[in-house]
C-alpha cells in the first residue's frame, strides 16, 4: 500500500472517495499538517497501491487501513473519510474502535443507492467508448458545486488536469472497484459505530441524498451531524474553509490518550 505522510502531531488519516486516491485531498493537506500528522493512503484499485486489480470491499480496506497502522507504530488516530472513504472509515471504527480517537464521515452514509451504481456504470462505459475526458465532463457536474462551472478555464482545468496525473486509476481497476462496492451492504453500520462521530453533509449533494442520509446518520450513537452550505458531492473542494473549522473544531474536543 502506498501512503503519504505530511506535518507533525496527532496522526490523521484522510480515505479518499471512489475513483479517487491520496492526491484527492488537496486543500486539506497543508492547513491539517500544520496541526497534525496526516496520512493519506492510496486504496486499493488507486493511486501507487499495487496490484492494481487484487481483492477489494471496504472492509478489505479497512483490514489494510489497520495493518499501516500497525506498520506506523501509531496507538490510535482519528479517521476521516469521504464518500466511498466514509465506508472505509466506518468499518475501521467498527474493526478497530479502541485505535480509532475519533471518526468524520465527509458526503457519506450507511447507504447503498442502487441510483449510484448505475451513474458510475455510466461512467466506466462512457471512459471506455467515448472521447478522452468526456467521462470525466460527465463525472464532475455530480461532484462540484454548480458554481464551479461558472467558470469555464476551471472544469477544463480540472479536466486536463486529471487526465494528465501520472497515477490516476485505470479503467479496468475503475470497473474492478466498481464491481466490489455494488455488493457491498453498509447498513449495519449505525449499529456497529461506538466512537465519537462528526458527519458533514453538503447542502448541494447530487448523490447522497441530504433527508435519507440525515435519518440514518442519526441513528449513530455519539454523533454530531452538520450541513454545509454552498457545497456539492466534493464538499473538501467547494468549502475547504468551512470543512477545515468542524474538523479541527470536532478533533480538538477529541484528543489522544497516548
Amino acid at each position: 500500500m502506498h501512503y503519504e505522510i505530511d506535518g507533525a502531531g496527532p496522526p490523521v488519516f484522510l480515505i479518499a472517495g471512489m475513483l479517487s486516491d491520496s492526491a484527492s485531498w488537496g486543500p486539506m493537506i497543508a492547513p491539517l499538517a500544520e496541526k497534525y500528522t496526516v496520512i493519506r493512503p492510496d486504496n486499493r484499485t488507486t493511486g501507487r497501491t499495487k496490484p492494481a486489480l487484487a481483492p477489494t470491499s471496504p472492509p478489505q480496506n479497512a483490514t489494510d487501513i489497520l495493518a499501516l497502522i500497525d506498520h506506523l507504530d501509531i496507538p490510535t488516530a482519528h479517521i476521516i473519510g469521504h464518500s466511498m472513504g466514509g465506508y472505509i472509515a466506518a468499518e475501521f471504527a467498527s474493526l478497530a474502535p479502541q485505535r480509532t480517537t475519533s471518526l468524520t464521515l465527509l458526503c457519506s452514509a450507511p447507504m447503498n443507492l442502487a441510483r449510484s451504481w448505475h451513474l458510475f456504470q455510466g461512467f466506466c462505459d462512457v471512459r471506455k467508448s467515448g472521447p478522452e475526458g468526456l467521462w470525466l465532463r460527465c463525472l464532475f457536474p455530480w461532484l462540484f458545486h454548480h458554481k464551479f462551472f461558472d467558470n469555464p478555464a476551471q472544469n477544463e482545468g480540472a479536466v486536463a488536469g486529471s487526465l494528465t496525473y501520472p497515477y490516476a486509476q485505470s479503467l479496468d481497476a475503475m470497473q474492478h472497484q466498481l464491481n466490489a462496492l455494488k455488493q457491498y451492504d453498509p447498513s449495519d453500520l449505525v449499529h456497529r459505530i461506538k466512537v465519537p462521530t462528526l458527519a458533514l453533509l453538503a447542502q448541494n449533494d447530487l448523490i447522497v441524498p441530504h433527508k435519507e442520509a440525515l435519518e440514518l446518520l442519526t441513528q449513530i450513537p455519539n454523533v454530531d451531524v452538520q450541513t454545509v452550505a454552498h457545497a456539492a458531492h466534493s464538499i473538501h473542494w467547494d468549502a475547504p474553509a468551512a470543512v477545515l473549522e468542524y474538523l479541527i473544531t470536532f478533533m480538538k474536543g477529541h484528543r489522544h490518550d497516548n
